[in-house]
C-alpha cells in the first residue's frame, strides 16, 4: 500500500484536501484513480484513506480508519552531522531516518568544504527536511525527524543535554560502552577531512566521549550508519 505524509493532522474521519509535490506524485507520477486507497500518516497517526478526486494541483481524500504502526524508538537520537558535498548529505539523511534518527543538524566545521548563505541555506533545509519525509514515506516510519537549519559546530555543542554523547574519531575507544540504560545520545561526525584538535577538544570539553568503530577508517557518509545502528542495538529498537 502507498503511503503519503499529510502536513495536516489526521483524525475521525475527516476528508483532507492536499497540495503540492504529494498530490504531483499521487495523480500525476503513480496515476491514482478516484476509488484507490492509500496510506497517510501526520508524524504521529496514519490512516487508511480513499482519494476521492483530483487533479495536478489538488486531491480530496477520505479517512477511513487508523491503522497501527510500530511506535518510535525508545532511543532519542540527535546527529550532529557536518555538512558533505555533492550529494552526500542528502543520502545520509535518508538513511539516517530509516535508522530511526530523532533530529539531525547539518553543521559547519573549520575543514568542511560546503558554506551555505541566504537563500541558498534556506531551500537546502527545506530539500533536506522533504529527503526526510519521502524516506519515512518509503520506510513505514510514521514519526517524522527533525531536520534542523544548519548551524556552527560550537553553537551545536553548547545546546546539548542528552545523556550520552559521542564524538566517532579514529583515537576514540572502541567496543560497546559500560552503560546499561541510555535514553538519548548526541552523536557528532565530522567532515571528510576530519575534525581539528580544537574541534574535537571542544567537544570533549562539552561531555563528549571519543568513539571508533572498528578498525578501519569510514568516511563521514558511512559512520553515522554505522554509529546509529550500534546505538540502536544497545540501547534502542534493534534489540
Amino acid at each position: 500500500m502507498r503511503r503519503f505524509y499529510s502536513p495536516q493532522p489526521l483524525a475521525g474521519k475527516a476528508q483532507i484536501e492536499l497540495d503540492g509535490q504529494v498530490v504531483r506524485h499521487i495523480i500525476q507520477v503513480l496515476r491514482m484513480q478516484a476509488g484507490e486507497h492509500l496510506h497517510l500518516f501526520d508524524g504521529q497517526q496514519c490512516y487508511l484513506a480513499k482519494l476521492l478526486d483530483g487533479n495536478k494541483n489538488r486531491a480530496l481524500l477520505q479517512l477511513l480508519e487508523p491503522i497501527a504502526a510500530a511506535a518510535p524508538s525508545p532511543l532519542t537520537t540527535h546527529l550532529g552531522q557536518a555538512i558533505s558535498k555533492g550529494d552526500k548529505m542528502e543520502w545520509i539523511i535518508q538513511k539516517a531516518t530509516e535508522l530511526g534518527v530523532t533530529e539531525l543538524t547539518p553543521l559547519y566545521t573549520r575543514q568542511g568544504d560546503v558554506r551555505l548563505k541566504g537563500e541558498r541555506e534556506q531551500k537546502k533545509h527545506q530539500q533536506w527536511q522533504q529527503i526526510a519525509i519521502s524516506a519515512c514515506e518509503q520506510s513505514g516510519r510514521n514519526d517524522v525527524p527533525i531536520i534542523h537549519p544548519p548551524q556552527v559546530l560550537n553553537d551545536w555543542l553548547g545546546q546539548r543535554q542528552e545523556a550520552m554523547k559521542l564524538l566517532l574519531h579514529p583515537h576514540g575507544q572502541s567496543g560497546e560502552l559500560a552503560v546499561k540504560e541510555v535514553s538519548s545520545v548526541a552523536l557528532l561526525i565530522g567532515p571528510e577531512g576530519g575534525l581539528t584538535e580544537a574541534e574535537a577538544q571542544a567537544a570533549k570539553q562539552q561531555g563528549f566521549t571519543g568513539l571508533r568503530l572498528g578498525p578501519r577508517i569510514l568516511r563521514t557518509e558511512t559512520a553515522p550508519l554505522a554509529a546509529l545502528t550500534l546505538v540502536q542495538h544497545w540501547w534502542g529498537d534493534f534489540k
